[in-house]
């Protein structure tokens, strides 16, 4: 089967968030505005509950029920996302124009994004839009604190949507927006006030097509792409530090976002790295994971000439990396 060209591929938004922080509020109404969207949902225990918590918009729904969707993402994710492709592809009217994978609560979004960016048959028909999380104010602090899924969560996220401020005092909120100016300094973060945020804004801030362009004159959109890139050993933060500034320095216009999580030789548990707007934050712990490969995972967003940025970070990164480990997406 030919390969779709880029305007053919199913735009995807991934929604995390830590249990209970609203990502099925925030899913319906992003059915609500938008019905005509296919919606896989992974959910811890083997009952299968949020599907029955959803508006019913006639679009195609699946679960993935018993087990969080790391543990399940190569015998279960990827065959499904196959499959409704191929449903969409043959239909003469596409049933769907988007689609929402919801996570569950316990589970970090790396796997996702590792099937949908590196899965050479799902990359070429998929497009990865943005990944939300949610997070709830009166407990997102200690959820962070004690959960390292938690801290992926926003980690990986390119926008956190605040919720449940009418449960939270405004000494809860300033202390979240400190502890997230410390964690995730470079993501945008928009507060869900009871039914009056607008999920148009809150994509438009996720949106690594469109946050950090110019006011005026914007580019287009699809002449934006991502890299992402395998670390397979350890380095020190100092020379991880000078790569990304050199890069950032070298690519002052085009090079829009960086984030990851990487291993450092320094020490045993993982580090958040964000850059954007040409600044490069200090690097944040991690909490370890129990079931975790130690491979570090950086994603670029760019625009301009990708394949001379590709090749100036195989040469950056030299022995650290395989020679297949890094990943070209549109």
């Amino acid at each position: 089967m030919p390969k779709p060209t880029t305007p053919n591929k199913i735009p995807v938004i991934v929604l995390t968030g830590f249990l209970g922080s609203g990502k099925t509020t925030l899913l319906n109404q992003l059915l609500a505005e938008n019905p005509k969207t296919a919606v896989v949902i992974n959910e811890f225990g083997s009952t299968a509950i949020d599907q029955d918590l959803l508006q019913q918009t006639g679009m195609p729904l699946t679960t993935l029920a018993g087990g969080c969707l790391c543990c399940q993402i190569k015998g279960t994710l990827a065959p499904t996302l196959k499959n409704l492709w191929m449903a969409w592809n043959q239909a003469k009217d596409k049933p769907f124009e988007r689609m929402i994978i919801e996570a569950s609560g316990v589970a970090s979004p790396e796997p996702i994004l590792d099937t949908l960016l590196r899965e050479r048959w799902l990359a070429g028909r998929y497009r990865l839009q943005s990944v939300i999380t949610t997070l709830a104010i009166p407990s997102a602090i200690e959820q962070l604190d004690n959960f390292a899924e938690a801290r992926a969560q926003v980690a990986w996220a390119d926008a956190l949507l605040l919720t449940h401020a009418d449960l939270a005092d405004a000494e809860q909120q300033a202390a979240l927006d400190e502890h997230l100016r410390l964690i995730a300094p470079a993501t945008p973060r928009q507060l869900a006030m009871p039914g009056a945020y607008r999920t148009d804004t809150l994509l438009a801030q996720a949106s690594p097509l469109i946050r950090r362009l110019p006011d005026a004159n914007p580019l287009p959109a699809h002449g934006f792409q991502s890299i992402s890139l395998h670390l397979q050993q350890a380095l020190p933060w100092p020379q991880l530090q000078a790569i990304l500034q050199t890069l950032l320095a070298r690519h002052p216009a085009d090079l829009l976002r960086i984030k990851g999580v990487v291993y450092l030789s320094t020490q045993a548990e993982p580090a958040v790295i964000q850059a954007a707007a040409n600044r490069l934050y200090p690097a944040t712990a991690l909490p370890s994971r129990p079931a975790d490969d130690r491979r570090g995972r950086l994603v670029f967003i760019a625009n301009g000439d990708i394949e001379r940025l590709a090749e100036e970070i195989r040469q950056a990164f030299g022995a650290s990396i395989a020679s297949n480990a890094i990943k070209l997406h549109d």
